[in-house]
């Protein structure tokens, strides 16, 4: 019986002593960044290989299609060029149905932050738009994020066209799809243009 009280006492002594000091917090609450159950989500994906395929799908897409397209000072017209670009996107995202894409919008540092925020958004959806005549699904594309002129290609205060601008980048993979959940992710990021391609 008192080999019993022993190892009660020891257990709640090492339960206790996994708080921080001076707290009531569980060791390492510390390291929760706000995003509940964030941390999990990435080790899942880590583990069962999806976000190592992401990051590889995502390198394909940036060396064979050009990722960013440019626009005229407070603009969101799409002009020729940005048209042919999104068309080549397009081709590439039709040939990936398992894969979900974000368009992140830039604007150059002219103008308040507020407007450049709007103006983002509004250049990000503009994009979206045109791949979405292209034949690709609306749910797969997220142009909620608009980055506005807190990421600039060149820092400067001036007009700057490289600055107004698009990115479509991958973001991750379509949740139901059948073969994303059979883990077949080396397939989805490796299959070919030809003969392999997928159409949604």
């Amino acid at each position: 019986m008192r080999t019993k009280h022993i190892l009660i006492i020891g257990a709640a002594t090492m339960a206790l002593s996994a708080c921080e000091p001076g707290s009531e917090r569980p060791l390492g609450s510390h390291l929760d960044e706000g995003g509940f159950g964030n941390p999990t989500m990435n080790n899942i994906q880590i583990h069962n290989g999806e976000r190592s395929y992401v990051s590889d799908l995502a390198a394909r897409f940036a060396a064979e299609v050009p990722t960013t397209i440019n626009f005229a000072f407070n603009s969101d017209d799409l002009d020729a060029e940005a048209r042919q670009i999104l068309t080549q996107q397009a081709v590439f995202i039709r040939n990936f149905p398992e894969v979900r894409f974000s368009v992140y919008g830039h604007t150059d540092l002219v103008g308040s932050d507020a407007y450049n925020n709007r103006l983002g958004q509004r250049r990000a959806r503009a994009a979206v738009n045109f791949l979405v005549s292209q034949g690709i699904n609306r749910s797969r594309l997220d142009a909620l994020v608009s980055l506005g002129e807190t990421q600039p290609v060149v820092a400067t205060e001036q007009m700057e066209r490289r600055n107004r601008r698009t990115v479509t980048e991958v973001s991750g993979f379509v949740a139901d799809d059948p073969m994303v959940l059979d883990g077949q992710y080396a397939a989805i990021v490796y299959r070919g243009y030809t003969g392999g391609g997928a159409t949604e």
